[in-house]
């Protein structure tokens, strides 16, 4: 048996720092317009969704657990294991990060420390949600459960504090909708933005009406993230609606997944039927397109930006 290899000192993420554009730019373009933020589910995706045009990633729990971990979203990640995806995805675009981090790891001294990690490894923007920890789980299903509201005002105090760059963005994000109902949601969202909040995120909304109310409620004071889940508890808008509902950004955190893995499925199953990939070439990603995608020029390895120096020949 051979002696396994020694890992990199730095793990799997790119040494050096992160390329993706901080709070100041994700600020400037949500001042502008409704922004579409798409979760990636790994590097290579999020470096598709810049190639696409959009205005920034999104490093969701649900996708990160799924995705990268193969378990369900009920709070299993580590925050090392966040940290380092953040890492990981602020050192493969150039456009911002917003990174979920469920609960934030704790209490207000814990969610403080939270935050300065995430910063220091590139995020322009930081998502803490209500939900009691131990019952954590997708915003869209029954079975959640809230803390009170002045505990989640503590943890966006400490967020706020815990910020080095004034620009970073916290995200509070409510999930009482479901758990205390509507009128709840919108007194706690009113409570999160007085403790520091820099954009809302109410979910699991359940109507273009209960959009259109959290909406007015909020209209030209703060920011507000709408969810557009597939399969969830509310109906599909578009952009251009919720733009005309009062939302400044909407997140596609779990679709790339949802598409790649059924893709998948489909390809699975005709490479079982017939013993060959070949009816499934016009549907791949081609060596150029990927090699594009990475930046990287096979006659010239060295050329990348990441390319490690070579040693001396003896």
């Amino acid at each position: 048996m051979n002696a396994p290899r020694p890992m990199p000192a730095h793990g799997p993420a790119p040494d050096g720092p992160a390329s993706a554009a901080g709070g100041a730019t994700l600020r400037a373009a949500v001042a502008r317009e409704t922004l579409g933020i798409v979760g990636a589910p790994f590097a290579l995706a999020a470096k598709l969704v810049e190639q696409s045009g959009f205005d920034a990633i999104y490093l969701s729990g649900a996708a990160f657990s799924a995705g990268t971990l193969g378990v369900p979203d009920i709070g299993l990640f580590t925050r090392d294991q966040l940290v380092e995806q953040t890492r990981i995805l602020t050192r493969s675009v150039t456009i911002p990060v917003v990174v979920d981090a469920d609960t934030g790891f704790g209490g207000p001294r814990d969610v403080e420390h939270t935050i300065r990690l995430l910063e220091e490894a590139g995020a322009a923007a930081i998502q803490l949600e209500d939900q009691r920890a131990a019952d954590k789980r997708c915003g869209h299903l029954a079975g959640k459960q809230v803390v009170d509201t002045a505990e989640m005002v503590e943890k966006i105090a400490a967020a706020v504090a815990g910020r080095r760059d004034p620009h970073t963005v916290i995200i509070g994000r409510c999930d009482a909708r479901s758990v205390n109902g509507l009128d709840d949601c919108l007194d706690r969202l009113r409570a999160y933005r007085d403790a520091g909040a820099d954009w809302l995120f109410p979910e699991a909304l359940a109507s273009r009406e209960e959009f259109g109310r959290v909406g007015e409620a909020f209209s030209g004071s703060t920011p507000l993230l709408a969810n557009m889940t597939e399969f969830g508890a509310g109906p599909l808008i578009s952009i251009p609606d919720l733009a005309g509902l009062g939302f400044a950004a909407v997140l596609y955190p779990v679709t790339l997944l949802r598409i790649a893995m059924k893709a998948m499925e489909a390809g699975l199953g005709l490479l079982a039927e017939e013993g060959t990939q070949e009816d499934l070439l016009d549907l791949m990603q081609t060596r150029e397109e990927l090699y594009d995608l990475l930046e990287y020029d096979p006659k010239h390895p060295e050329q990348h930006r990441f390319a490690r120096p070579q040693a001396p020949q003896e």
